[in-house]
């Protein structure tokens, strides 16, 4: 930290659904008291383990939290109003449950913030959160020798469990006073487990002066606040059923919150729980199909005015205006009215209609729904809500975009060499679908589902007898070995050309130029194309990328553009095409400030413009059900699939196995030919034994060099930027942390696994263990159980031969190979360290590959000949490579990259 920021607590939701407190640093400086309170937040966490949540919902804590804590917070405080709440507590005490309050779960469910494992809040997940603290109370008030009355005053002073005292309101039909009041006490538990009622008068009868002043003390600390409550007790009509007008009954509904702030339970009419006297306005749209696509269709639209569930005429709010406010019999039901708020409402509607005149945009109505201000004003904030009603054919339409299974499938083209599994075939279909109608799509599945293989199986159903412009495709250029791999093995007649000068393609080639002149395709080469591949960084460099218009932009690991003041982002966005596509396997919703880069890219304005946005991101304080405005806005657009998801773990083999090729650095394509070169000239003076023993020796700096040139020279910090493989790994790994998952990194050599732990720590940004046969017997248990353990431990580095032997590592879903064994056999059993019988979760297999070298030349031996797979450079074939002719063993070792 330095002096201008400070850390800031935020909560992580892990796999498993446990909640993790986590510390950020951020920019700003915090107070002395501001750090008293945080290091009060520091301690609870730390003393109460997993009971931390429940302790400080009892708490109240003058600090703007994070979106996150803030969140967790609203939801265990619900559990504490609702606990605060329960009559006879005393009574019940351990044997209380407390029930979830109904439509609560769904509430929290769409109003879930941007945060790093989102995707795993789910309605039984905060179920069995609510649970929990049933769990913990029950467990807390058996051990607590006071008074439950004690027990909230030692957590938090200023809280008052409820008395016994009840305060009643119901609707008084056929009757000129259309209300009824009654004060009541709870005189033990009934038969059926509930309160016992009794009316008040009856305490006067039955209870001495002491029991009396004890049983009302509630309804005294509320008289303290209200004036209503303070007549009722001087006139002596709380004794008494009461009747009561509508003005009466509104006066008493406004105060109930600070009655049951002091511990009055108050029942009332449903319909004042379920409404708030603020307004609506609604626009319904689209009950027509358009004309156009995308986000400029123009659709058929009305506005009108709510007021709790009923919806009003222009004609009916006027009515109303004229004669009431405060509650209102409209419609045969009560409402509240606020005259101003409707007045507001009126001039909402004719903002809206005035915008509208020219037609209303799907566009301009999805931006209404996320910033009203745009439309109503500042000075209506807080006074109208906004609300956008989808009318018959949109509704159609955004249906199929968030079911898939929905939509109408597409066939991929029989030169597609893959069978799809079932939740693929619902992507292709949904890339489809959401193509047709102009939107921008996000293929957000979760790593190691098949990404790749779904966008291969949606170019393949364009009609090849149709001319088209090319699809592009912009990765980062440590992929773009993979993406030829997978084209190369599931469509292979797609005409594709790399866009990148160290690498080779299926042509066109540009013409032969000086290799001081940049890569250049001309339009025609360009329409003879299926698919151009690019990297990020060459974007801004090829300017003629952007005087193509493309049919499609695709981007792959599209992070990349997160950051909408970069050079790069401002390259990529300003790339013209008909549709476009972004690729990510790391959780969209984890970060707000990324969010509005990506829409911007794939459907321009539908968050409105960055201002727009950052002043909506700066309501979410106040207003966090922004965050299911938001979330119902960008869903329809975003495809995420887990691993863990009931529709497609069943789909999926228990081990995915991958292979991830990474690209040599120039420092290590330098070093590479030295020792080609060194090694030509070895095993010219050479022969027998000791040629052998110099072919091994080459063999293993091969491997080293592959690793990090640091690893051969002995020398140097292991930079991240001179190792490709290094570089792959942290991107895996980026995704990795973001969903707070957990890798064994396995390495061959002992001295490998310190480099790869510090690197891996700037990831992770949490320390990790490392384990290889230096490491004493007994501190491997430890090591093991800290991995195990609850707390966020995201990584092992370990030594193949010391963690491939008798440990148990479940905790972790990914396992990495950064250099192979180049025996399955031996790999695998590596591998099982991750993947044992118990393990409740998809093991994802990283096989890391350097293209060009050695590496892929053994790998592919091992791929077309899985005979020799147990023959290839393990103690019974190591003559397989030792006694090749000094041809095949130069072939075998040079460098396969393009000039």
């Amino acid at each position: 930290m330095t002096d201008k920021t400070k850390e800031q607590p935020v909560v992580s939701v892990m796999p498993d659904q446990a909640l993790v407190l986590e510390w950020e640093t951020v920019k700003g400086t915090a107070s002395p008291d501001q750090i008293q309170y945080l290091n009060k937040i520091s301690q609870t966490a730390e003393a109460r383990k997993g009971d931390w949540l429940y302790d400080l919902g009892f708490k109240q804590f003058p600090l703007d939290f994070s979106a996150s804590l803030d969140y967790f917070l609203r939801f265990s405080r619900c559990f504490v109003r609702e606990l605060l709440k329960t009559a006879e507590l005393e009574t019940l005490r351990q044997d209380a449950i407390i029930g979830l309050p109904p439509g609560l779960v769904n509430d929290f469910i769409s109003a879930c913030p941007l945060m790093a494992g989102s995707e795993y809040v789910t309605a039984g997940m905060l179920e069995e959160l609510w649970h929990g603290f049933n769990g913990t109370f029950s467990r807390d008030i058996k051990n607590f020798k006071g008074r439950v009355s004690d027990y909230f005053r030692e957590k938090n002073p200023d809280l008052h469990p409820a008395g016994r005292v009840f305060f009643h309101l119901v609707e008084n039909k056929n009757s000129d006073l259309p209300f009824a009041f009654m004060a009541t006490y709870s005189a033990g538990m009934g038969a059926n487990g509930k309160p016992k009622h009794l009316p008040l008068k009856h305490a006067i009868e039955t209870h001495d002066d002491d029991a009396l002043l004890t049983l009302l003390s509630t309804v005294y600390k509320a008289a303290e606040q209200s004036r209503i409550v303070a007549d009722l007790i001087e006139s002596g009509e709380l004794f008494h059923p009461l009747a009561w007008d509508g003005d009466e009954a509104f006066a008493f509904l406004k105060e109930i919150p600070d009655y049951e702030a002091c511990g009055v339970l108050c029942r009332i009419p449903d319909w004042w729980k379920q409404t708030a006297s603020t307004p609506s306005v609604t626009i319904s749209l689209g009950d027509k199909k358009p004309s156009l696509a995308g986000l400029d269709a123009i659709l058929d639209f009305k506005v009108s005015v709510g007021l709790g569930h009923l919806e009003l005429s222009r004609q009916e709010v006027e009515a109303i205006l004229e004669e009431t406010q405060g509650l209102a019999f409209i419609k045969n039901k009560w409402v509240a009215v606020d005259p101003e708020k409707l007045r507001q409402a009126l001039k909402a509607c004719d903002s809206i209609e005035d915008l509208a005149a020219p037609g209303m945009t799907l566009g301009t109505a999805m931006r209404a729904r996320l910033v009203p201000e745009k439309i109503l004003g500042r000075e209506a904030d807080g006074q109208v809500e906004v609300c956008v009603s989808n009318g018959t054919w949109l509704t159609s339409v955004l249906e199929k975009m968030t079911h898939p299974e929905q939509i109408d499938p597409v066939v991929p083209d029989k030169g597609f060499k893959a069978a799809l599994r079932p939740y693929q075939s619902k992507g292709v279909n949904w890339l489809n679908f959401l193509a047709s109608y102009g939107f921008g799509a996000c293929l957000a599945d979760d790593m190691g589902l098949g990404k790749t293989v779904q966008i291969l199986a949606w170019l393949s159903t364009f009609p090849s007898n149709q001319k088209r412009p090319a699809t592009l495709l912009v990765v980062p250029a440590s992929l773009i070995s993979n993406w030829q791999s997978e084209i190369n093995r599931f469509l292979p007649g797609l005409k594709t050309c790399v866009a990148h000068p160290g690498f080779s393609s299926s042509a066109p080639q540009p013409d032969k130029t000086p290799k001081n002149k940049e890569f250049k395709l001309t339009k025609t080469q360009l329409n003879t194309l299926d698919l151009v591949i690019t990297s990020y960084t060459l974007v801004k460099k090829y300017d003629w990328l952007a005087k193509y218009s493309w049919h499609c932009l695709i981007l792959d690991e599209a992070q990349a553009i997160k950051n909408p003041g970069t050079q790069q982002t401002r390259a990529v966005k300003a790339l013209p095409a008909a549709h476009r596509i972004v690729m990510t396997g790391t959780p969209v919703e984890n970060r707000l400030s990324d969010l509005w880069s990506l829409f911007d890219f794939l459907n321009p304005g539908l968050l409105g413009n960055k201002t727009e946005f950052s002043n909506f991101a700066k309501t979410l304080k106040d207003n966090p059900n922004g965050y299911a405005r938001l979330r119902q806005m960008i869903f329809p657009y975003i495809l995420r699939r887990l691993k863990t998801d009931k529709t497609v773990i069943k789909d999926l083999p228990d081990k995915v196995e991958m292979k991830v090729f990474a690209d040599l650095s120039p420092k290590q394509v330098v070093l590479y030919k030295k020792a080609v070169k060194d090694l030509k000239q070895a095993i010219e003076t050479s022969e027998g034994i000791q040629r052998k023993g110099l072919v091994l020796s080459f063999l293993l700096r091969f491997k080293q060099l592959c690793n990090h040139p640091d690893q051969l020279t002995g020398s140097g910090d292991f930079k991240a930027a001179h190792s490709g493989k290094f570089m792959r790994l942290g991107s895996i790994c980026e995704t990795v942390y973001e969903k707070r998952e957990r890798v064994l990194v396995f390495t061959q050599f002992k001295e490998m696994t310190e480099p790869l732990r510090v690197f891996l720590e700037t990831i992770f940004h949490h320390p990790g263990l490392v384990l290889h046969g230096s490491v004493p017997v007994a501190k491997r248990k430890k090591l093991i159980q800290t991995f195990q353990d609850n707390a966020y431990c995201p990584f092992m580095v370990l030594s193949l031969k010391a963690g491939g032997v008798g440990l148990n590592l479940t905790r972790a879903n990914h396992v990495v190979h950064f250099d192979r064994w180049w025996n399955p056999a031996v790999e695998n059993q590596a591998t099982d360290r991750a993947f044992r019988i118990g393990q409740t979760k998809n093991v994802l297999v990283h096989k890391f590959v350097t293209r060009g070298t050695i590496e892929e030349k053994i790998d592919l031996m091992i791929s077309e000949k899985q005979a020799l797979a147990d023959q290839v450079v393990t103690s019974s074939a190591e003559g397989l490579i030792t006694e090749m002719d000094d041809q095949d063993l130069l072939d075998l070792f040079q460098l396969s990259l393009p000039e």
